[in-house]
């Protein structure tokens, strides 16, 4: 990498700025750059990441490192690209996964542009994953602190994003980069970690505050039981997702879990039995390969899951479909899945649709 210039996506928090703190002491020029999208109004939550105080702590920081820091303004292209396509999920009965949309389209797209009108090759970020730039393509591999690990939040990237891009927080737990900040002395380093959600208003969840912003009714409709039969209102699609099981808002004398949402009558599907929320596997579309597509592989449904041996199908380009070796609770439409094999990202894709549930054998949705 020699002495290149990088570009440190600074967001105001602990580990960007550490980031920064570490390739200032290998001697890189370095350019600082806060992307500002959070849209302008005063009801937003002041726990939101991407806030005016962010912005403040971002030029601190670089100010204490004596590099330069500049604001992006992205909030135009978030809106089109992250915040309205996850208010149509919400509505269409999916679940979103914005932060990967703003991942592939806004921070490491937008700002990989960017640097690259500065005269910067590189960008850097405080994503706990690693990149490995020793062979012929890069590799993304997985942050050795598991707990942390944020490879299923990077899935989405292009293959010539990860070409530019360095994660030198890979390698490090939370613990040692609050300590490596207290040592840099950075202003960040106490700082709370902020809330993911760019757009919450205050007392509102993501989903609510998007319905709100954008002046939407409610798709109201009724939950159901399997069978089809009626067990009452519900406060709105978007507030429910496929295994919730907290806040439903109806009380049916033992715990429920969400199975099944449909956008066409505003129904919320509700089981009392656990087995309906299995699937034999998931159809996925705008799937993408960094290397050769597998036949078999690691599959993580959601951010929180743990990846299971599965058998992939390949549809066409960019479909594909994959078969669990075991059944998997609460495959979620909208949201990501990532390939793996072991520590390495193959690739990803967005989650359409559960297959061989028990639900599908009950009710058409």
């Amino acid at each position: 990498m020699g002495n290149a210039r990088i570009v440190v996506a600074m967001s105001g928090g602990v580990d960007s700025s550490v980031v920064a703190g570490l390739l200032k002491r290998e001697g890189h020029p370095l350019i600082g750059v806060t992307l500002q999208l959070r849209p302008c109004d005063d009801r937003m939550s002041s726990r939101s990441c991407c806030s005016m105080d962010a912005i403040n702590q971002a030029r601190a920081v670089a100010g204490a490192l004596d590099i330069p820091h500049y604001v992006l303004d992205c909030r135009a292209d978030f809106e089109e690209k992250v915040l309205k396509p996850a208010w149509a999920d919400y509505q269409a009965g999916r679940t979103p996964s914005p932060c990967l949309h703003c991942n592939r389209e806004i921070k490491f797209g937008m700002l990989l542009a960017h640097a690259q009108r500065l005269g910067a090759d590189r960008i850097a970020s405080g994503h706990y994953a690693r990149v490995l730039h020793d062979s012929s393509e890069p590799q993304l591999l997985r942050g050795l602190d598991r707990h942390k690990d944020q490879s299923y939040f990077l899935s989405g990237l292009e293959l010539d994003a990860l070409r530019h891009l360095l994660l030198p927080l890979g390698s490090f737990t939370k613990a040692q980069v609050r300590d490596m900040a207290r040592e840099m002395k950075l202003p960040t380093a106490e700082r709370h970690e902020s809330q993911d959600a760019c757009l919450v208003y205050e007392g509102l969840s993501f989903p609510e505050s998007l319905r709100q912003r954008y002046g939407t009714e409610t798709h109201s409709g009724n939950f159901i039981d399997p069978s089809g039969r009626i067990l009452g209102p519900h406060q709105g699609l978007h507030h429910y997702t496929i295994g919730q099981r907290r806040g439903l808002g109806i009380a049916l004398g033992q715990p429920a879990h969400v199975i099944g949402l449909n956008a066409g009558d505003g129904s919320v599907i509700l089981s009392t039995d656990s087995r309906d929320l299995l699937a034999t596997g998931l159809r996925a579309s705008g799937v993408h390969w960094y290397a050769s597509p597998p036949e078999r592989c690691e599959v993580q449904i959601r951010s929180r899951h743990t990846a299971t041996p599965a058998r992939v199908e390949h549809l066409g380009p960019a479909e594909a479909l994959v078969r669990f070796d075991a059944p998997q609770s609460a495959v979620t439409p909208g949201q990501a899945v990532a390939f793996y094999d072991g520590e390495r990202v193959l690739g990803g894709g967005w989650i359409e649709a559960p297959i061989s549930t028990r639900l599908q054998h009950t009710i058409h949705l």
